[in-house]
This record gives C-alpha cells, sequence and structure tokens, in this order.
C-alpha cells in the first residue's frame, strides 16, 4: 500500500509515559518491514444458494455442504455467511480541537460515506457497436435511477479508453457512457480468406482438427484460389494427353497444399492477434479488481461484454483473476450485451466469405455455435467463481443491471486446504454439493490451478494488511480503542489525531531468551468520500519485554499516537492492527468531516 502525505506516528505506554523513555532495548517502533510465519495454502469457494423463486438462502450451516477437489471429498475449515445490508460502517466520529488544544463538546456530524463501490467495465474491445449502444443506454437508465448516497460508480473499459474513476457526480457517469464506442484492437488485420474466427483458429492450430483445416482449405479453393500456371493438354489421346492429365492432377495437389499453408498462416495470425488481444481483456479486468481492492467498503464488478473465447493458454491466467478477486472480496457479475442471441446459419453479413458450397457452410455454422457457446463460458466463469450472476439470453438488459448490482442476499464462503497439493500448476476441478438440495439451485466456483510455487509469508502478511486496510470490516481479534480529534489550522490545512490503544492481553507472546517476543505492525489509512485513499502511516513495534513490563504492559496497553495532515473535507479513517506472533488482526473504523 503506497503511503504518501505528510504522516507522523509516536508510541507511548499508558499513563502517559514514552515508550523510548520507558525502556528502549525492549519496546521499540521504527518503520520496517514486518517478519511472519508461513500461512497454509487456502482456497476460497463463493456459493450462493436459492430457492425455486430465485431468492437467495441464508440459513444453512457448514453441515449442509460437500465440497470435492477432482471427484475426492474435502474437509471444509473455513465457513461464513456474508450478508448483505451489513454495510453501515460503525465509526469513530472525530471531535474538532479548539486552538487551546481542548475537544469540542460534540462531535461534528459526518456527511454521508462511500459504502458500496460498482464498478462497470465495459468490454468496447469485443463487444460491437449495436450491441454495446444498447447496453450502454440501459446502464445509464440503470445510474440515473439506482445510485444512492452511499454508492460510488466507476466506468472502465477494455481498450483502457474514455475510464471514469469512481464517482457520485451522475452527468460525469452519463456522459462517460456516451463515449463508449466499439474499439477493436487487433483482429481487423487477419487477410480475411478464409475467414476464421479465434475459436476456429485455435481448432486447427492447437487442437489440429482435420475437419477445421478442410472446411478452411475448400473455402479459399472456393473464393480466394492460389495462382496456378495455365496447362495445355495436346490434342487427341495418346501418352502425351495422359502425361498432361498426371501433371494436371499433381499441380491440383500442390495447390491444395498450397491453399493449406495459407489456412495455417492466416490461423497462426488470427490465433496471435486475438490471443493479444484476449489477453488485454484479462489484464484490465485484473486491473479493475486491483482498484476495487482499494476501495473502503462493499465491492461489486459488473461486466458488460459479447464473450470472449479462451484458449487453454490463458486459463490458468483466469484463475488467478478469480483468486484475487475473492481474496479481494470483489463479487463479478456478468451481462451479456448480445441479449437474446439468435444464431444466422452461415454467419451474418459481417463475414467476409461464403465460399466452399453447402457443406463448408455448415460446417462453419456448428463452428458457430461451438464458439458462441465457448464465448459465453468465461461470462458465467467469472460470476460462479466470485459469488456473482450472469444476465444473458434477455433484451431487458436496464433489468439485467438492476439485478446484477444488487448484490446476493447471502454468500457463503467455504475454505478448505487441500492435502499433498502437488506445485505443478494443473487444474483442479470443484465440486460443491448440499446435503439436502431438494428445491435449491447451487451456485458456486467451478475449480482452480494449482500454484507453481510457495507464497512468500512476508508479501502474503503485506497482502492480509491490505485487504483489511481496504476493506470495511469491523475486526476485533485484537482489542483496539480507536479516539480522533481533528484542528483546522486555515482554510486550506488541517491535521487529524488519531490515538490507537492496544489492548496486549490476547496476544501470541514468544518466549525466548528470558523475554516475551511479538511484533505489532500498525497502519492508518485516510480515505476521501469517493473512497479514493489520500495519506497514511505505517509503524513497526518491536516488543522483547521482560515478565515485569509484560504484566505492566497487560495492565495499563500500549498507545499509538498518528499525526495525518489533511486539507478540509470528508474523510473515511481506516485502522488496521496486526501481531507476527498470533496472526490475530484488529481493525477500526472513523469518520471526519473537517468543514
Amino acid at each position: 500500500m503506497p503511503i504518501r502525505g505528510a504522516a507522523t506516528a509516536i508510541l507511548w505506554l499508558a499513563g502517559g509515559i514514552p515508550v523510548a523513555a520507558q525502556n528502549a532495548p525492549e519496546i521499540t517502533s521504527h518503520e520496517a518491514p514486518a517478519t511472519f510465519t508461513t500461512k497454509v495454502n487456502l482456497v476460497m469457494v463463493p456459493v450462493v444458494v436459492r430457492d425455486s423463486k430465485g431468492k437467495a438462502v441464508g440459513t444453512l450451516t457448514k453441515a449442509d455442504f460437500q465440497l470435492f477437489d477432482k471427484g475426492k471429498p474435502q474437509v471444509i475449515t473455513r465457513f461464513s455467511l456474508e450478508k448483505a445490508g451489513e454495510s453501515a460502517i460503525p465509526a469513530e466520529v472525530a471531535t474538532a480541537e479548539t486552538a487551546t488544544g481542548n475537544a469540542a463538546a460534540t462531535p461534528t456530524t459526518p456527511s454521508a460515506i462511500a459504502q458500496r463501490f460498482v464498478l462497470y467495465l465495459f468490454d468496447d474491445v469485443h463487444t460491437k457497436t449495436a450491441d454495446l449502444v444498447q447496453a450502454r443506454e440501459a446502464a445509464d437508465r440503470h445510474i440515473s435511477e439506482s445510485l444512492g448516497p452511499t454508492t460510488r460508480a466507476a466506468i472502465f473499459t477494455t481498450s483502457g479508453q474514455g475510464n471514469l474513476d469512481f464517482t457520485d457526480d451522475r452527468e460525469k457517469l452519463h456522459e462517460a457512457l456516451m463515449k463508449l464506442m466499439y474499439r477493436p484492437t487487433m483482429r481487423a488485420q487477419g487477410s480475411g480468406c478464409p475467414d476464421l474466427t479465434y475459436f476456429m483458429a485455435d481448432q486447427i492450430v492447437n487442437k489440429n482438427d482435420p475437419t477445421a483445416l478442410q472446411a478452411a482449405t475448400a473455402e479459399v479453393m472456393a473464393s480466394c484460389p492460389p495462382p496456378q500456371p495455365p496447362v495445355q493438354l495436346p490434342p487427341g489421346g495418346g501418352p502425351g494427353a495422359a502425361a498432361a492429365q498426371g501433371i494436371l492432377q499433381q499441380m491440383a495437389e500442390q495447390v491444395k497444399e498450397q491453399a493449406q499453408r495459407m489456412v495455417q498462416t492466416e490461423a497462426n495470425q488470427i490465433l496471435n492477434l486475438g490471443e493479444r488481444e484476449n489477453r488485454l481483456a484479462l489484464t484490465v479486468l485484473e486491473d479493475a479488481i486491483r482498484r476495487l481492492a482499494a476501495a473502503p467498503g462493499e465491492r461489486s464488478l459488473i461486466f458488460v461484454s459479447a464473450g470472449f473465447f479462451l484458449t487453454d493458454e490463458l486459463r490458468y491466467e483466469e484463475t488467478g483473476i478469480l483468486d484475487r478477486a475473492i481474496r479481494a472480496n470483489v463479487r463479478i457479475s456478468s451481462l451479456n450485451a448480445r441479449g437474446l442471441y439468435v444464431m444466422v446459419p452461415g454467419g451474418d453479413a459481417s463475414s467476409k466469405t461464403t465460399g466452399g458450397g453447402p457443406n463448408v457452410m455448415n460446417l462453419k455454422s456448428q463452428y458457430q455455435r461451438e464458439s458462441a457457446i465457448a464465448e459465453e463460458g468465461i461470462l458465467a466463469e467469472l460470476a460462479d467463481g466470485t459469488g456473482g450472476r450472469y444476465f444473458h439470453n434477455n433484451n431487458d438488459l436496464k433489468t439485467g443491471f438492476g439485478q446484477l448490482a444488487a448484490s446476493p442476499e447471502f454468500v457463503y464462503v467455504l475454505g478448505f486446504s487441500p492435502e499433498n497439493l502437488k506445485l505443478d500448476g494443473t487444474y483442479h476441478v470443484l465440486k460443491v454439493n448440499l446435503t439436502n438440495s431438494h428445491g435449491l439451485d447451487l451456485q458456486a466456483r467451478r475449480g482452480y490451478y494449482a500454484p507453481k510455487h510457495l507464497d512468500d509469508p512476508v508479501e502474503d502478511a503485506k497482502q492480509e494488511i491490505d485487504d483489511a486496510m481496504f476493506s470495511k470490516e469491523e475486526i476485533q481479534d485484537i482489542p483496539v480503542e480507536l479516539h480522533m480529534q481533528y484542528f483546522k489550522a486555515s482554510d486550506v490545512t488541517a491535521k487529524i489525531t488519531l490515538l490507537a490503544r492496544v489492548n496486549v492481553r490476547n496476544l501470541h507472546f514468544r518466549k525466548a531468551d528470558g523475554r516475551n517476543k511479538d511484533n505489532l505492525t500498525v497502519v492508518t489509512g485516510v480515505f476521501d468520500h469517493n473512497g479514493n485513499f489520500i495519506t497514511g502511516a505505517q509503524r513497526l513495534i518491536e516488543m522483547s519485554v521482560l515478565d515485569a513490563t509484560l504484566e505492566k504492559m497487560n495492565n495499563s496497553g500500549i498507545s499509538v499516537r498518528t499525526y495525518l495532515d489533511v486539507a478540509p473535507g470528508s474523510y473515511v479513517v481506516r485502522l488496521v492492527v496486526r501481531d507476527s506472533e498470533g496472526q490475530a488482526l484488529a481493525a477500526r473504523n472513523g469518520v471526519v468531516d473537517i468543514p
């Protein structure tokens, strides 16, 4: 997490005695990375259960679920139920500090702060103009009618053009939506003969499908055959005519081979360009999840696309995106911008070639159907894998946006640690069952790829702190009190003072060399009213204390005072405390409204 702006922190033992004056060898505080122990590998599986009317069910327990990894039953070691509507941030409200240093009698009333963040990601690379226009108009009506005072929306595109960060300004959102247009990046660079889809190119190059190669070759022979020199047959019969016929047959075989080489060249070009195009879409999707992960509240991503096909090579990246979204509590929902999709036999008006006869047209129609199903797959997998919803085969896109923007009332999160997991990057099929599924429909993550290496424990700990910092949840594994004041020095400058008092009784100290050892990482962050990170501070408190000192600390606790320079405005303050030995967390929220 980047730390920007002016910030200082001072460590105290409760009672007003600075730690440095009390006993420097026993407790020190400085800016340095902490060390952490290794954690077991944990696979998280979001599950949504709905009844026959489509309503989410929230009355199930861990015993109601069965989880299988590659067909083998797994022990569910983590089980939680996330409930919608629990997004109100319980927060400390800062008091105003007077010029004399005294606090005002009553806290100021904070303005509405951002609690929900919805990122609309439009796939303007794969979604053609007619579908994209219909989707953007539906989204515009949906946002104008449903954006609440505590909700912030952002508009992102897979082309990277016209992005708008989180805001509650409806006019800016409207302007961003109206700028959306179809922006293909690579695919148009193919020659167009044969007219191959990315899916069909994959079948020819990667799957070695002889039927696909045969159909494409026949199309080349009919629509754009390779040039061949003219051959004049001798008059009459005889050996000369037979030899000429043999030459013609040999030339026909050479032309066919040349046509196949044309197909292979075109298929390779389309495959390379399409892979770069799809990798770009996945990269933007991952960036959107990262942006949402830095939003301090409930996080939803609505992916609007006509769909696109992923080759086997890109499947590992897809699983990494699902893992990142789950870790960041980002729920991805998908809307198929095609609406009610009807397959046109032989292709639509955009098809560049139609040669080859009925057999070729039938074969290409078959591959077109298979391609459409495969292109939809990515949309369904993103939704199933993160507890979101998939809206498709329906032209009422405004209703679709409304359904997707509304979080499921209940989401179960199952966690398990695979036994003897090989670090080989292979795909593991997941299956979640209910012990009693009568009348219930279950939506769950379909699988994951095994890691290729162990996570670094230090980086894993940093990620855990970041996740807590950019969350909205109150965590009290370590009891922590938070008190805040602000002082407005001028119309453009102000200072926020945070006092965090940590109760150390719940910490797991490690005994070594006659001392009690543990490290505390204390992180504070300030976010503006749109959820953007403004400034923060981080301190590492290294404790190596004698028994007598620990006894005093148990009675008094440790206090950390932090000063943050800001401009007047409305802010959300986030405090996170983590200890290295017990890996326990505390997270508190505060709101500051500086007039």
